[in-house]
């Protein structure tokens, strides 16, 4: 439902304050695994989603990685079986001597997420590797790896262990099989209010765990929520900490940085003023207009008009299918998506209000599929249209194309200098 990989990497975290993972040293050229007991035992799956955007199969005329591979031998016959030979020829041995490398299942411009399955458990597991030789891929990894390291959170995803290499960092994780956010509704045949809360009542539980800790994830946004396994009891986790904060407790909790994705940003990054993990609840209010209607309560694809929207905070609730939402529905969006971060409610308040913890009990319980559904479809294809030839003129892979989607500095500066003259 965002703009891809519109996003400004942030500045390295500075502190951390509890490594629970352990952290693989260098290879060394040992045959022997020292880490063997750091791997656990609860892992299920089939879905990752890369850093730099949602997951999507690999070309077939596409090698990530050029340069030759010398050392590997190619079915003709099997283009499958040679994808996977391709990525397992370029994975550090002590990696492919516990892990066996299924299919690749996502990528950006400095990792690759592929699908494992540990050889002696057989558990189903995640690998991210990141490109380290890259500034970028460097910050990427340290952000992760510095909220990662610290969580444990039944609706944040997991890190199990890490190896480490001179160009490349392995991060093996829990393995989310649900499918994204929207894409679980768009299959339902129901969704009505009282599901809305349940979704948002497991996202802000992690949400104020992780902002207790001291860390803002600063890119919320539907395509970092996945459920864990297809069923309809899943629980729904938070990924993607690539832009994320962290501070110790008591130390100064304001941030500087201009990140995230266009359409979820809060009002007070783009007049590039200090911030506070309040940018978090306006995502997750956006988030929630979403969830009730299948539309974005701002959007443009002119960037400028997008932020002009965003600073004025005015959104409307008319279309379908909002005359059959509830006032506490509304209330509870309005409460979150206010300009003022003062006046935002916070994560605990907002477990709090009437609707979350009411289940949506006094809401009506009309399906509210059919519109949603409609939407979030109408809006997909609309999005594919406007994309498609810009897309057909770059590289999937290229750091330039990667750059001209991110929130662009010039463009604030801009925005600003109207603003202030206003």
């Amino acid at each position: 439902m965002g703009c891809g990989a519109s996003k400004v990497l942030p500045e390295p975290p500075k502190d951390v304050q509890l490594d629970l993972v352990k952290k693989v040293e260098p290879y060394t050229g040992q045959t022997t695994d020292k880490y063997k007991h750091f791997i656990k035992d609860d892992g299920s799956g089939g879905k990752a989603v890369d850093k730099m955007g949602s997951p999507s199969p690999p070309q077939a005329t596409n090698n990530p990685y050029p340069g030759g591979l010398a050392n590997v031998y190619l079915d003709p016959g099997d283009p499958r079986r040679n994808k996977v030979a391709k990525y397992r020829a370029k994975f550090d041995s002590r990696v492919t001597a516990k892990y066996d490398i299924k299919a690749l299942i996502g990528r950006g411009s400095f990792s690759r997420v592929v699908r494992v399955e540990h050889k002696s458990t057989k558990q189903p597991y995640a690998i991210k590797m990141i490109e380290t030789r890259y500034r970028e891929g460097r910050e990427v990894c340290e952000s992760e790896l510095n909220v990662l390291r610290r969580v444990r959170h039944t609706n944040i995803i997991q890190l199990i262990e890490v190896f480490e290499t001179q160009e490349r960092v392995y991060m093996v994780m829990e393995l989310a099989t649900g499918g994204e956010l929207f894409d679980r509704i768009i299959a339902k045949g129901s969704f009505t209010e009282r599901d809305a809360t349940r979704v948002l009542q497991m996202v802000l539980d992690g949400v104020k765990y992780l902002h207790t800790l001291g860390i803002t994830h600063r890119d919320l946004k539907p395509e970092n929520l996945l459920y864990y396994h297809p069923g309809s009891d899943s629980k729904i986790m938070i990924t993607d900490f690539g832009l994320a904060s962290t501070r110790k407790k008591g130390d100064e909790c304001l941030m500087k940085t201009t990140c995230g994705t266009p359409e979820y940003i809060a009002p007070e990054i783009l007049v590039r003023k200090p911030y506070t993990n309040a940018v978090d609840m306006w995502a997750l209010g956006v988030i929630s207009y979403i969830l009730l209607s299948g539309t974005m309560p701002f959007e443009d694809d002119n960037r400028t008009r997008l932020y002009r929207q965003i600073l004025k905070g005015k959104y409307s609730y008319s279309g379908e299918p909002w005359p059959s939402v509830s006032n506490l529905a509304k209330d509870f969006v309005d409460r979150v998506v206010t300009v003022d971060p003062n006046e935002r409610m916070t994560a605990g308040q907002a477990l709090k209000h009437p609707w979350i913890v009411t289940m949506a009990a006094s809401s009506s319980m009309k399906n509210l599929h059919r519109s949603i559904s409609q939407n979030l479809l109408k809006r997909a294809s609309s999005r594919c249209q406007s994309t498609k030839s810009a897309q057909s003129t770059r590289s999937s892979r290229s750091t330039k194309s990667n750059k001209s989607r991110r929130v662009r500095e010039r463009e604030l500066r801009e925005l600003n200098l109207r603003y202030q003259q206003q």
